[in-house]
């Protein structure tokens, strides 16, 4: 059997991203998504994932590019002067690998950004997180520690295909090939420690987005067992691409999850549309 997992980052970011997940639950194939702990539109995501109960919620472990769960006093070393957590993965990753960054404010934040999703009363089905930063070691030994202790045990590992047939820069393949790496070690590792994860992943990483056209190729091509395909889905790109300072096409993500002819194709080929929930009681 065919199973597909189409889950939607960034839930809680913003309420222009709260609002295309929830019209992509409503009107497309969108059965998952990943909470922002952190987010400004937490509340307002929380009230979302009531009212559509067929949507699995996961936690969205985020180290950067948002505010803490936290008090900064209590994790010095993961935020900014301004009390923020770090602006980029790179900063992120350069002050890690500096050794400036303490293994135990990492556990403490990433527990706590579970506790706040707990105690709006939700459920967490899983958890990935922002700008793929669970996949980096160290950081992945605490993510899958933290998460095992709080009894969630299903992961992504973005072990995404180097040459889609999407367009990409030599800087990206660069990136893919390391990035690669990373994934495949992140994948021994969840077998290691008995996480659950889809057998296949088909989400796009970097600046790229998903496209009716690269949907409805990973439909066609699907491979038995449950495939995930991560997009970001939002209205008004302008606003948030300046908000999220990142050029994505969020616009385009949603109109392709809530297309039509993906819709039909998905019937079609008698795919599953589910979510990690669904795949945890299955084994």
């Amino acid at each position: 059997m065919k199973k597909i997992i189409v889950n939607a980052d960034d839930f809680g970011y913003h309420e222009f991203i709260n609002r295309a997940i929830e019209k992509a639950v409503r009107e497309g194939c969108v059965r998952s998504t990943t909470m922002m702990a952190g987010g400004a539109a937490f509340d307002d995501a929380v009230k979302i994932a009531n009212r559509n109960p067929n949507l699995g919620v996961g936690v969205h472990f985020t180290l950067v590019d948002c505010a803490p769960v936290l008090p900064p006093e209590e994790i010095p070393t993961l935020v900014t002067e301004k009390g923020t957590l770090f602006e980029t993965y790179e900063k992120f990753v350069t002050a890690y690998c500096q050794g400036k960054i303490s293994n135990d404010e990492i556990k403490s934040e990433l527990a706590a950004q579970i506790e706040k999703i707990r105690r709006a009363g939700l459920k967490i089905t899983h958890f990935d997180s922002h700008t793929h930063l669970h996949h980096l070691p160290g950081v992945s030994e605490i993510a899958f520690e933290v998460a095992g202790a709080a009894g969630i045990k299903k992961v992504r590992i973005a072990d995404t295909k180097i040459l889609d047939k999407s367009p990409k820069t030599f800087r990206q393949i660069c990136t893919l090939f390391g990035f690669s790496i990373l994934t495949k070690i992140a994948r021994k590792k969840a077998q290691e420690k008995n996480f659950l994860t889809p057998e296949n992943f088909a989400g796009l990483i970097g600046n790229r987005s998903v496209s009716e056209e690269f949907l409805s190729d990973v439909i066609e091509n699907m491979q038995e067992g449950t495939t995930e395909v991560m997009v970001h889905v939002g209205t008004n790109n302008k606003f948030l691409q300046d908000y999220c300072n990142w050029n994505h096409d969020y616009e385009q993500e949603l109109a392709a999850v809530t297309s039509p002819k993906i819709l039909q194709l998905l019937e079609e080929k008698n795919i599953v549309v589910t979510n990690y929930n669904e795949l945890l009681a299955e084994k």
